[in-house]
């Protein structure tokens, strides 16, 4: 498999965790929505992130949806995930340059700025669930570990990477969520903690040529990995014609009817893969009926 995610527990469950390799997926939205390097980085984080998160949902049809609004240039980023790792993207503003920060690195806390990290768990009941928090840096991977802390109540290492090659393509992508489970003892804590203060970044473990498993080997070895399961991940969107006409019909009937009487036919964009729909007025017609009943 290309992308995957590896699902393990360490020091006898006292921790769960998941890693990630994502350069394909990521790579793919880059291509999709012709982002810039620093915009590539920033829905790359976050697409790496929904993927993790996405598995950790329990039903075959719960989603995940990360929202940030944001008052940087990029003005906010929307993902969506399932349970089984399929996720997608998309910027507001996606071709965003921006002069690398202090450490050289691209600026992905620029482009972000302040705002508010919202997610949203989608899992068949009658409302969704929505926690949101402050975003602490910008940089995506710090503001998820502030969200599960705060709002999930479960203590949590968030770590995410987006390469660029020279030409901006994806040179590597990849993370890991490591939590701890209520019951994890201070001499794990305090391991776990150690382990973390001395990692590369992921990054550069990912392009020394380390596998997901072996990322997790590096930080977790020492205290008992056991591996769970690997799981494919990949860009995809579910898009249809279908699903676009129940879109249209449930603006109302009323704006139905004033693109009727315009006489053009409409033109509706995916925001996630771009694919385009065209509707005639006959198309319209037909809706403005189902709208009515």
């Amino acid at each position: 498999m290309s992308d995957y995610i590896v699902r393990a527990t360490a020091a006898n469950a006292q921790i769960r965790a998941f890693a990630i390799t994502s350069r394909a997926l990521v790579e793919q939205a880059r291509s999709i929505h012709d982002l810039s390097p620093v915009i590539t980085a920033a829905l790359g984080r976050l697409l790496t992130a929904g993927a993790m998160m996405g598995s950790m949902l329990k039903g075959e049809q719960d989603t995940l949806t990360l929202q940030i609004h944001c008052d940087g240039p990029v003005r906010g980023l929307a993902v969506t995930a399932d349970a089984k790792a399929n996720v997608k993207g998309a910027a507001l503003e996606p071709q965003v340059m921006l002069s690398p920060n202090a450490l050289g690195k691209l600026d992905v806390g620029g482009a972000v700025g302040s705002g508010i990290l919202s997610v949203i768990k989608d899992m068949g009941l009658k409302e969704p669930y929505v926690g949101q928090t402050q975003l602490q840096t910008g940089e995506i991977a710090e503001d998820l570990t502030y969200y599960f802390a705060t709002s999930e109540q479960v203590p949590s290492a968030v770590g995410l990477g987006v390469l660029m090659e020279r030409d901006n393509t994806v040179r590597q992508a990849g993370g890991f969520i490591i939590q701890l489970m209520p019951f994890a003892e201070d001499g794990t804590i305090s391991a776990l903690e150690e382990k973390l203060k001395t990692m590369d970044s992921v990054t550069n473990i990912l392009d020394s040529g380390s596998s997901p498993e072996q990322l997790l080997e590096l930080l977790l070895g020492d205290l008992g990995l056991e591996i769970n399961d690997t799981i494919p991940a990949q860009y995809y969107c579910d898009c249809s014609r279908n699903r676009v006409e129940r879109a249209i019909i449930s603006i109302g009937k009323k704006d139905i009817r004033e693109m009727i009487d315009d006489g053009k036919p409409v033109e509706v964009r995916c925001q996630f893969c771009n694919k385009l729909y065209n509707f005639e007025t006959d198309d319209l017609e037909r809706m403005l009926q189902d709208a009515r009943k």
